[in-house]
C-alpha cells in the first residue's frame, strides 16, 4: 500500500479558521491570522462539533496497492470524490493481490491462498485470450486483486473517516489506509487533525463499548476539555 498526498487546498488551517470568524464577525474578516490564533478559532469550532467550516479544505490522496475489499468499503464514504482504475479497459495480466496477515500465519493456509489466486489469474487470462471483454473476463477476479484509486475529501469528510476506520475495530486494510493518510493530512495542517483519529481519540467517547481496547483505556474520558 502507498499513500501519497498529491495536492490540497492552500493554506488549508488559514480557509478554515476564517470561515469560522465570519459566523461571528460583523465584517468578512481578513488573513492573515496568527497561528495562535488559527488555534484557539480551530479548537473552538471542532470542540464545539461546529466542523462545517473545515469543508472549506479539500485533500486529494492517490492511493496504491490496495485491494478492491479495500476499495469496497472506501467508496461507502459518500461525502468523497473518487477516481479508479477500471477493470474494464486495464488487462490485469499477472495481477498483484493482497494477502491478509490471518492468512499468512500459517504456511497452510497462504499455499490454499496463493494457489487459487494462481487459478484465477490463469481463468481470467484464457478468458481474454479466448475474447471474452475484459468487462465480462474481470468477473473471476477477486477482492483480494490491487487496485489504485484517487481520494479527494474535505477535512470535516475526513475526521468522520478517521473517527471510524482508524479505530481498531475497523478492518485491518482500511485501517492502515486511514492512518496513513491522517500521517498526510497531519504534516500540511497539523492545526486542523491535531485530535484527529478513532472516535475514542476525537470525541472521547466509544461506540462499541469495548471497554478492554488499548484505545478506550488510552483516550476515553481523557480528552482535555
Amino acid at each position: 500500500m502507498k499513500v501519497t498526498l498529491i495536492s490540497h487546498t492552500p493554506e488549508p488551517e488559514l480557509a478554515c479558521a476564517l470561515a469560522a470568524k465570519t459566523c461571528h464577525a460583523a465584517k468578512m474578516p481578513k488573513g492573515p491570522m496568527t497561528r495562535e490564533g488559527m488555534k484557539r478559532m480551530l479548537d473552538i469550532v471542532i470542540g464545539s462539533g461546529h466542523t462545517s467550516v473545515l469543508e472549506h479544505a479539500s485533500f486529494t490522496f492517490a492511493v496504491e496497492g490496495v485491494s478492491r475489499s479495500l476499495t469496497h468499503q472506501l467508496v461507502r464514504h459518500r461525502m468523497a470524490s473518487f477516481s479508479q482504475q477500471s477493470q474494464r479497459h486495464v488487462r490485469l495480466k499477472d495481477f498483484e493481490y493482497v494477502v491478509p496477515p490471518t492468512v499468512e500465519k500459517s504456511p497452510k493456509t497462504a499455499k490454499a491462498f496463493r494457489e487459487t489466486m494462481s487459478l484465477i489469474s490463469d481463468a481470467y487470462g484464457q478468458l481474454a485470450e479466448m475474447g471474452v471483454p475484459l468487462e465480462d473476463a474481470r468477473y473471476v477476479l477477486p477482492n483480494a486483486a490491487t487496485s489504485n484509486i484517487v481520494v479527494t475529501m474535505n477535512a470535516r469528510s475526513l475526521h468522520n473517516f478517521f473517527e471510524l476506520r482508524s479505530c481498531l475495530r475497523a478492518q485491518w486494510e482500511i485501517r492502515k489506509l486511514a492512518n496513513l493518510m491522517l500521517r498526510e493530512v497531519q504534516k500540511k495542517a497539523p492545526l486542523l487533525f491535531e485530535w484527529a483519529g478513532p472516535i475514542c481519540k476525537a470525541r472521547g467517547i466509544c461506540m462499541e463499548g469495548v471497554t478492554d481496547c488499548k484505545f478506550y483505556k488510552l483516550y476515553v474520558k481523557k480528552k482535555p476539555s
